[in-house]
């Protein structure tokens, strides 16, 4: 089911200008410029940008730990490679767009990982290791909770702008999969778009966050829907 308000057009903002193209390598960013978008749209493109810089200039580290997705198991960027901080402990700061307060910080049990590109498009993955599948369905089911409610939640928070979201539906995955949109429009400013994807496998929860600027038609969807596949299939190795 889809849930709309009346959308008044914002002007896009300009593009930000990408910095040249460098081979992929792996950097633990600072909490400071970890892009996870919960500022909007504005401040995950800043965000993005200052984690970008830093990726570029890095030097390469070890290997991702498992259970996390790899950046090129994102949605394809049609001019850009995607590239990945470290797997670190804890929740990014920000937390993730929608998702303030819901997710638990366990001590050992909570990690992140924060992609960006060249562009304004970034993600984050969050894994929580909760202390029985009975605790992860709950967490589970609260973050879908969470991702159904963030356009109305939004909207509430911004009465000027507006909001709409989307449910694509499950993925057929671990013990559940499940696959949100959210487009908002803050007055006099570029439209942002979101990607949820929320899963169970045993005890362990995983949440993902596309983001871009845009509307839900610029969302790749059904690459996503295979990035959420992906990271439940990940959780096993």
């Amino acid at each position: 089911m889809r849930i709309r308000t009346v959308r008044r057009t914002a002007p896009h903002g300009p593009a930000p200008s990408a910095p040249s193209a460098r081979p992929c390598r792996t950097v633990r960013l600072p909490r400071s410029v970890r892009a996870s978008g919960s500022a909007g749209p504005a401040g995950a493109v800043a965000a993005a940008a200052a984690a970008l810089a830093l990726l570029s200039a890095a030097p390469a580290t070890a290997s991702p730990a498992p259970g996390f997705l790899a950046p090129d198991q994102l949605p394809p960027h049609a001019s850009s490679p995607w590239r990945a901080g470290d797997v670190t402990d804890g929740l990014p700061d920000p937390e993730p767009f929608c998702m303030d307060g819901s997710l638990p910080d366990e001590p050992g049990g909570t990690h992140h990982r924060v992609y960006g590109t060249e562009y304004d498009t970034g993600a984050v993955q969050v894994t929580v290791v909760s202390r029985t599948p009975e605790a992860a369905g709950e967490l589970a089911a609260r973050l879908e909770r969470r991702a159904a409610g963030c356009a109305a939640d939004w909207q509430a928070e911004n009465p000027d702008g507006t909001a709409d979201g989307q449910d694509y539906g499950t993925v057929d995955a671990g013990d559940s999969a499940h696959v949100y949109g959210v487009h908002t429009a803050p007055p006099e400013s570029e439209h942002g778009v979101s990607l949820f994807g929320i899963a169970r496998e045993g005890s362990t929860v995983t949440l993902v966050r596309w983001a871009q600027m845009g509307t839900l038609d610029d969302a790749p969807v059904d690459a996503f829907r295979g990035t959420t596949a992906t990271a439940v299939h990940n959780l096993r190795h």
